[in-house]
């Protein structure tokens, strides 16, 4: 148990063991499960945590609470890494209220079998709740990133609960830099809500904030703006800087060895580059760096009549996380029949506001000087 402040404490716990988050998402650094509680005439407890650390945090409530019974428990999120302890809090303290708003206690009615018939305060935007020196308000934040989703603004000491907005992955004892495994959480979980979150940036910008608590990832207290800002672009889909992802896809070396030689030539005119062999990096890692620069090439080898498996599995992600604005080229293997440059271009044909670069580059089998030369001229091209 942490202090934010005097009054506001930390009761959440981290993850080292979890192998994948959402049961596809892998967190080498484990995850954060984040609850707060706000100690004043009246008590609130803001969202639970995941089942896997139930028995700590439930200690942790009892050492914050320091024999005190709570009175509310804020629930922002109902997704169970969040939520999978409302029933043992409901049952631990019977006076305890649960507020939330109309979608919260569907989704409860659907996870736990509980009669809140005179436990449960329903709010609505804007709506307030007086704990004596501290005041929430609540700001709803639908399909950030579900349906249900609030945010919780304590007015007296400024902070933005945030809810999984702003969040990242690793737990709060790994000591790195909140961007890279914050855009790779945005990008992979939020992303495809980039409207929504528009929203709740404009709500955000009428407020006075010295602090926001998401729920995963450490408590942002410095430099506001730097984060803000962050998600102000991620959820514009803009590209946060100049620089070239080259993503290939490659069976036998043939088709990685043209996707080096090309970031070779990027990197000697003077571009940022990061090349990814789609069959062995993490997959959630080589959508941020999708998300993060401004273009893109794709290489791929052909396979059954069509394009290489993690290729097609990589641009059906970024299609289903809204990627756009971006300039894309592409080039193809084929030792006997071609296939993988039309089947990308189909896939890309169907993103928005896409610059794609022609003509593409074939090659058969294996790079010939000619392919240098066109490598060279897309290599200008960009």
């Amino acid at each position: 148990m942490n202090k934010i402040t005097e009054s506001i404490l930390y009761v959440g716990c981290d993850d080292k063991d979890l192998d994948l988050f959402e049961g596809q998402y892998k967190v080498p650094n484990g995850i954060s499960y984040n609850s707060y509680v706000i100690i004043d005439e009246k008590i609130a407890v803001l969202d639970t945590i995941d089942k896997r650390k139930t028995k700590e945090w439930l200690e942790n409530i009892e050492e914050a609470l320091a024999g005190r019974g709570a009175d509310y428990l804020i629930v922002s999120h109902m997704e169970p890494d969040h939520a999978a302890n409302i029933q043992n809090l409901v049952e631990k303290y019977p006076k305890l209220k649960i507020v939330g708003n109309a979608k919260t206690f569907q989704l409860i009615s659907q996870f736990f079998d509980l009669d809140l018939s005179d436990r449960k305060l329903e709010v609505k935007e804007g709506d307030t709740l007086e704990l004596g020196s501290h005041t929430l308000q609540f700001f709803m934040a639908p399909m950030v990133h579900w349906p249900e989703v609030m945010v919780t603004y304590e007015q007296s000491e400024k902070i933005l609960f945030s809810a999984d907005a702003f969040g990242k992955f690793g737990t709060l004892d790994i000591e790195d830099d909140w961007v890279d495994e914050a855009r790779r959480y945005y990008l992979n979980i939020v992303g495809k809500y980039g409207a929504p979150v528009q929203a709740l940036l404009k709500k955000a910008a009428n407020l006075d904030l010295a602090m926001i608590c998401s729920l995963h990832g450490p408590v942002l207290k410095e430099n506001l703006s730097y984060y803000i800002g962050k998600y102000d672009t991620w959820s514009k889909y803009e590209p946060e800087e100049e620089g070239v992802l080259v993503a290939y896809a490659s069976i036998y070396g043939n088709t990685a060895a043209a996707a080096e030689e090309l970031a070779k030539m990027l990197e000697e005119k003077g571009e940022k580059v990061v090349a990814v062999d789609l069959a062995r990096v993490d997959r959630s890692q080589a959508l941020a760096y999708a998300f993060q620069y401004s273009k893109m090439v794709l290489a791929a080898s052909s396979y059954d009549a069509s394009v290489f498996p993690c290729m097609q599995e990589f641009l059906q992600r970024l299609h289903h996380k809204n990627y756009q604005k971006r300039k894309v080229a592409i080039i193809e293997n084929g030792s006997w029949a071609p296939t993988a440059g039309k089947a990308m271009k189909e896939i890309v044909s169907t993103m928005k506001d896409i610059e794609l670069v022609e003509p593409s580059i074939l090659i058969k089998s294996t790079m010939s000087e000619e392919n240098r030369k066109q490598m060279k001229e897309l290599v200008e091209q960009f």
